[in-house]
């Protein structure tokens, strides 16, 4: 079963074939495993999300194509955002800048993957510093720090609605020069 393509192995696995999703699973449980405990500096966090990826990946709440670019670049990206997800629900005020961390980069990639993935951090980096100031320090706050909505606005000072508003404005603004940069990749 190991010969078989990771979009094969993904499309059974759309099917319902557990077989599928459990070589998935022992493809890219180390590799999602490694990156997840580096970004939460936790065992139990790590664990989590990725059995969070895979019940997304079951449950087809998180369909592939591949516009998305690589499956396994995908998967750790979906990997990243879980958990981001898991550390915002801990509301652990620590710093989860990631993008500027070089230390985060997976030990078991692929030079391709480290080069694609050092590609998309400084395609990343750039797009967040060509916000406006307030932009980039709402992005800060809620992204890379964990910050909810309330919080933010409690320590800016601004209404919950102005928060809001910004981080939707500031998504839409780097999504549009991440489009630009990236080819038009959705899988920032």
């Amino acid at each position: 079963m190991s010969d078989i393509k990771d979009i094969e192995l993904y499309t059974r696995m759309r099917q319902k074939d557990k077989s599928a999703l459990e070589a998935l699973y022992d493809k890219y449980e180390k590799l999602l495993y490694s990156f997840a405990y580096k970004m939460t500096g936790s065992q139990q966090h790590a664990e989590d999300v990725i059995q969070e990826v895979f019940i997304k990946l079951w449950r087809e709440h998180a369909p592939y194509s591949n516009e998305k670019g690589k499956f396994s670049s995908w998967l750790i990206t979906m990997t990243r955002n879980t958990a981001l997800d898991v550390l915002r629900k801990q509301k652990n005020n620590q710093s989860y800048e990631y993008i500027e961390n070089d230390s985060l980069q997976v030990d078991e990639t692929t030079p391709e993957d480290l080069a694609e993935w050092k590609e998309k951090r400084t395609v990343i980096r750039r797009a967040v510093k060509s916000l406006k100031e307030e932009q980039q320090k709402i992005i800060d706050l809620f992204y890379f720090k964990g910050r909810t909505h309330k919080e933010i606005s409690d320590s800016t000072g601004l209404p919950l609605g102005t928060v809001k508003g910004r981080i939707r404005l500031a998504l839409k603004h780097l999504r549009t020069i991440i489009e630009k940069e990236g080819g038009g990749s959705n899988e920032y």
